[in-house]
């Protein structure tokens, strides 16, 4: 299956929007026939600054090799069966009801069936009408309220979600991951915090994309089982040998103290696991606050992934608190501007997601290959970043649709606006032209929106 087909597929229907493109001109016109050339700083149109997107992703060899050894000891009936319902039953998680919602939601229910009860008329005793409207309004609360209880994982249910998750997960976390590693080519992590840290697959990933730069990574997860399986992993599913990666420690705690911060700070997959939006919040204001230099978010492609980074997003934008670190906190990525997100104003609400594909482990029943859809959020220190800001990059939100002689690239605009923006040779000139026609869903290119674009 190609790409757009797994986005028609399963993460929804597309947004049209409409925009221009160049550098910085001012009147959103074709860029200047020299200006390419700056934003391609010497690499080819297939490779040019803007691509971010990663080949398939495969497991590291000794990851692998660890996971199947755990995988085939365990000797599990039915894994293939009960890996697939989990992965389902995953991916349909919503998020625990706020109290407060909740309680809103009841009255408007009560003064709904209150309201409907005068309009018949009823004369009856007060007293009962309101019992009786007491249990309509709960019984339709338990129908149509989700019903939000905690995983916990034990020592077979992680290996479930080991055959389950382990190279989706670790795919999605490569792909964000590689995002600062290509647009930030200065920053190597010595310290790594990842919390909800499950198999260790973040641990895996940053040594993939930066080498052997950590010197101290803290994992932290509930689960004391998931961490037994996280360390066996690190060893080769063996007792004996010492462990792949060194100098990783798990904890069953979020440490709270501000001063001790880390260069990076993950967490994937876990703020959805959270019992309330007070939770979320204040573990997502702790882990701002031991962020040094880059914190980065990743949840599930759904509606609820996306509006769970959202909701993280608004967290660390209006609750920063600079007692311990004045810098404040920029958007990094995917977003190309620090607005409110453009889909959320849109009706039907669509997830901003992205697609990464990999090769899953070769399990009975696995496909060769399959692709993982996913949301994400880096937050970056102010100061920290040292990416070139002298040109204004937009975000391509959907697969780019090439045509004869020209490219349709819809994308998410420095001025937090949705556009369409339609590439030609003539137009553009032909290395704008080429590095559109090369570039993909989630890639960036340098555009300047003009405002009479903008689709209402």
């Amino acid at each position: 299956m190609n790409m757009a087909a797994f986005w028609s597929r399963h993460c929804g229907v597309y947004v049209l929007c409409q925009s221009a493109r160049a550098m910085c001109t001012g009147h959103g016109t074709a860029a200047a026939a020299g200006a390419p050339a700056d934003f391609l700083q010497g690499a080819s149109y297939k490779k040019h600054p803007g691509v971010t997107a990663l080949k398939t992703v495969r497991l590291p060899e000794d990851l692998q090799r660890g996971a199947l050894s755990v995988i085939h000891g365990a000797a599990l009936r039915e894994l293939p069966e009960r890996a697939r319902r989990l992965s389902n039953f995953l991916w349909s998680r919503k998020r625990a009801t706020d109290e407060a919602a909740l309680r809103k939601k009841a009255l408007d229910l009560e003064k709904r069936l209150l309201e409907q009860e005068v309009e018949k008329g009823g004369d009856g005793d007060r007293y009962l009408t309101d019992i009786r409207i007491r249990k309509e309004v709960l019984s339709q609360l338990k129908k149509t309220t989700y019903h939000w209880t905690p995983v916990r994982y034990d020592d077979e249910l992680s290996i479930i979600y080991l055959a389950a998750r382990l190279a989706g997960g670790y795919a999605a976390v490569r792909r964000a991951l590689n995002e600062i590693k290509k647009r930030d080519d200065l920053f190597s992590p010595c310290s790594l915090l990842d919390f909800g840290s499950g198999l260790g697959t973040v641990v895996w990933a940053v040594h993939a994309t930066w080498g052997d730069t950590l010197k101290e990574s803290v994992c932290v997860d509930s689960s004391k089982a998931m961490n037994t399986l996280a360390e066996r992993l690190l060893r080769g599913d063996s007792e004996t040998k010492d462990p792949l990666l060194k100098q990783v420690y798990f904890r069953q705690f979020l440490p709270v103290t501000p001063t001790v911060q880390f260069d990076l700070v993950v967490s994937a997959f876990a703020l959805s696991e959270l019992a309330s939006k007070q939770e979320r919040a204040e573990t997502v204001l702790t882990l701002w606050r031991k962020t040094h230099s880059y914190m980065v978010l990743v949840e599930n492609g759904t509606k609820e992934g996306h509006q769970i980074l959202m909701e993280a997003r608004d967290t660390v934008l209006k609750g920063e608190d600079k007692a311990y670190d004045p810098r404040s906190p920029f958007i990094f990525a995917p977003c190309a501007h620090q607005f409110p997100c453009p889909k959320l104003a849109q009706e039907p609400q669509l997830p901003c997601n992205y697609p990464q594909a990999y090769r899953p482990l070769p399990l009975p029943g696995n496909p060769e290959h399959e692709v993982e859809c996913f949301s994400y959020l880096v937050v970056a220190r102010q100061e920290t970043t040292r990416e070139d800001k002298s040109l204004q990059w937009a975000r391509l939100i959907r697969p780019v649709l090439r045509r004869p002689r020209h490219v349709h690239c819809h994308v998410c605009c420095p001025d937090g606006k949705l556009r369409h923006l339609v590439v030609t040779d003539k137009r553009n000139g032909r290395a704008m032209y080429r590095c559109a026609r090369s570039s993909d869903y989630g890639d960036r290119l340098p555009l300047l929106q003009s405002e009479d674009e903008s689709l209402p």
